[in-house]
Parts: C-alpha cells; sequence; structure tokens
C-alpha cells in the first residue's frame, strides 16, 4: 500500500513540473528570437505542436 502512494506522488509531482517548464522555455524563445507580437501569438500555438513532436518521437 505504502509503495502505492508513493509511485503516485512521483507521478503527480512530475505532471505539474511540465507547464512551467513549458512556460520557462516559451519565454526563452520569444526573448531568444526577439519576436514581435504576432509571432509570439503564433509561438503560443505552433511552439507546443513541434516540441511534442520532437520530445514524442
Amino acid at each position: 500500500m505504502a509503495e502505492e502512494k508513493k509511485h503516485w506522488y512521483h507521478r503527480r509531482r512530475s505532471a505539474t513540473l511540465i507547464g512551467p517548464i513549458w512556460f520557462i522555455g516559451w519565454l526563452f524563445t520569444v526573448g531568444y528570437a526577439h519576436l514581435v507580437l504576432w509571432q509570439i501569438l503564433v509561438g503560443i500555438v505552433v511552439w507546443p505542436y513541434f516540441l511534442g513532436r520532437a520530445v514524442g518521437g
């Protein structure tokens, strides 16, 4: 029983880190590429798609 709780905690903790990591990466991309407003808005949609394709295999 204790093993199940510990395993659930680690799964939950890693899932909560995905959002902040995505946001930090997105801010880095915006700053590094010197994007303007319309490119930033497009990046909100396109960047996660390409990141997911690259990470997902």
